[in-house]
């Protein structure tokens, strides 16, 4: 079972999309993530963003996202309804697959270290992480917010944060770090002005005032919709269901002569959550998870042809990405896969029994280089979009052509490097594919000669990609370096294509 690890950091800005954009791309440079959600409000000013990935993957990531977040907002200046401490303002970790709580747990004190070490922000664990009993709770440490923190936590005891120095970052304020299961965001409307009616259906349902045990609530006034909301964390959906908060809310609400307009759920749910909604409004009988549509759709190999056919949809519609280096990464997977799969049908037979445990090295090798460029297709139309984001900044006064004209470079660099790392790959899953061709299992050398093509076309087509961006880096050393390393991979693979395809032909 993968070991997947899943993070949901809450950032205190919901009204600049650009710069939720660059603490994204900061998560995205991280090799193996994956972005799942991000939502914006802009009443509460915050963004709530959800990625996965293995566990040390996920915590590299969750660092450069708070890093960035630090270098972007600043608390003095942030204004919003959403109770708030810092940039960052809460990043929990939540196990999904092959890890356990007490993983997660370790994750957020080791990045607790680092950001009040290396960033000087100050860092409150929470939840399964807590070190004191009184902070598993979110809403007590983060009591009176960011100003009350910034003021006290140098003279007063109970604000000495676990992590970092005793003060607030200038900038990022302070922080609160944890691990939990998964969680609710759940929010309902009213048809009312009136802040207090909202403020005492809250403390009705909130757990803390003798409310539902899984239930944090507050009631907010948001302006904009002229409504009053009831803003949830239902931190264990199992014990306090969607259903039974909302049926309560109505009820409350019905004493003060409002009526419930709407819900919304923030962010991503598990799907049991909208199941237990549905068995209760519908009175289903005897229905189970196993009915739904999309469970029977997650089958693996109806779920990679369904990738395959959107991918190579993508390639042919107007958009300028996914384009040739990511097909070019294609290539130099599709090369390793099929080396894999001669390397699985050499080790299951028992003539070749001698040869066992090198292919067995081999597939493991093949494989790492598989994900490698798996990641590359995608990594690689990343870095083109970054060129475009560059290209669209201001260019009024000469201090923004200056800026401009940086970031256009530094882009431009990325995007250029980026295939030559699939040529790097593929170079070396062309190297092992003459062993596979020569010792592998004959029936299968002509898919070894296969994977051979498919390298050759992967590496040179990636090569192309490196030109066509040279002549736009005005760094010439760089540009220099990057040409010697596409010639000298070219070289080497072409080396190795001859050597593979000689011994396919021979064989054939």
């Amino acid at each position: 079972m993968a070991k997947i690890v899943e993070c949901v950091p809450n950032f205190s800005e919901g009204r600049r999309p650009e710069v939720i954009g660059e603490i994204i791309r900061e998560i995205e440079a991280v090799q193996g993530t994956t972005l799942l959600d991000s939502e914006m409000d802009k009443d509460h000013n915050r963004a709530v963003v959800t990625f996965v990935g293995e566990p040390e993957i996920v915590e590299e990531a969750a660092f450069r996202a708070i890093k960035k977040a630090s270098e972007l907002i600043n608390m003095e200046e942030h204004q919003g309804e959403h109770p708030r401490m810092g940039a960052t303002d809460v990043c929990p970790f939540i196990p999904v697959s092959g890890v356990t709580m007490k993983t997660c747990v370790t994750m957020a004190k080791r990045l607790g270290e680092r950001v009040g070490n290396e960033l000087e922000i100050p860092v409150y664990l929470y939840e399964e992480a807590a070190t004191r009993p009184d902070r598993q709770n979110l809403a007590v440490v983060r009591k009176g917010e960011y100003e009350a923190i910034r003021d006290e936590i140098a003279a007063n005891p109970d604000r000495k944060p676990d992590f970092g120095p005793l003060k607030t970052h200038p900038r990022a304020g302070a922080m609160a770090i944890g691990a939990r299961q998964f969680l609710v965001a759940f929010n309902v409307y009213l048809n009312t002005q009136n802040l207090d009616i909202a403020k005492k259906i809250a403390n009705a349902i909130r757990f803390q005032t003798g409310g539902f045990r899984y239930v944090k609530a507050m009631g907010f006034d948001i302006k904009e919709r002229r409504q009053m909301q009831i803003s949830m964390n239902l931190v264990n959906y199992h014990g306090t269901p969607i259903f039974r908060v909302y049926e309560a809310i109505k009820a409350e609400a019905r004493r003060y002569g409002v009526t419930v307009t709407s819900s919304e759920i923030v962010g991503l749910t598990p799907l049991d959550s909208m199941l237990q909604v549905a068995d209760y409004y519908l009175g289903l009988e005897n229905f189970s998870s196993e009915q739904i549509l999309e469970s029977k759709m997650k089958s693996p190999k109806l779920t990679a042809k369904i990738f395959m056919k959107e991918f190579i949809e993508q390639v042919q519609s107007k958009e300028p990405t996914p384009g040739g280096g990511s097909v070019a990464a294609l290539g130099g997977a599709l090369g390793a896969a099929l080396g894999e799969m001669v390397c699985r049908l050499t080790i299951i037979k028992k003539q070749y029994a001698d040869v066992k445990p090198e292919f067995q090295d081999i597939r493991r090798k093949l494989d790492l280089l598989r994900n490698e460029l798996t990641y590359l297709i995608e990594k690689d139309a990343r870095s083109f979009d970054e060129v475009m984001l560059a290209m669209k900044k201001p260019k009024s006064t000469e201090h923004e052509i200056k800026i401009r004209d940086a970031a256009i470079e530094e882009a431009t660099k990325r995007a250029a490097s980026v295939p030559v790392e699939v040529m790097e790959k593929t170079v070396e899953v062309m190297e092992l594919l003459p062993t596979v061709a020569e010792k592998g299992n004959v029936n299968s050398v002509s898919d070894a000669g296969v994977a051979n093509l498919m390298a050759k076309a992967a590496i040179e087509g990636a090569a192309l990609n490196v030109r066509i961006n040279l002549g736009g880096i005005a760094d010439k050393a760089f540009a220099d370096d990057l040409s010697s390393g596409m010639t000298r991979l070219l070289e080497q693979g072409a080396k190795f294509y001859e050597k593979t395809k000689k011994i396919v032909n021979g064989k054939i």
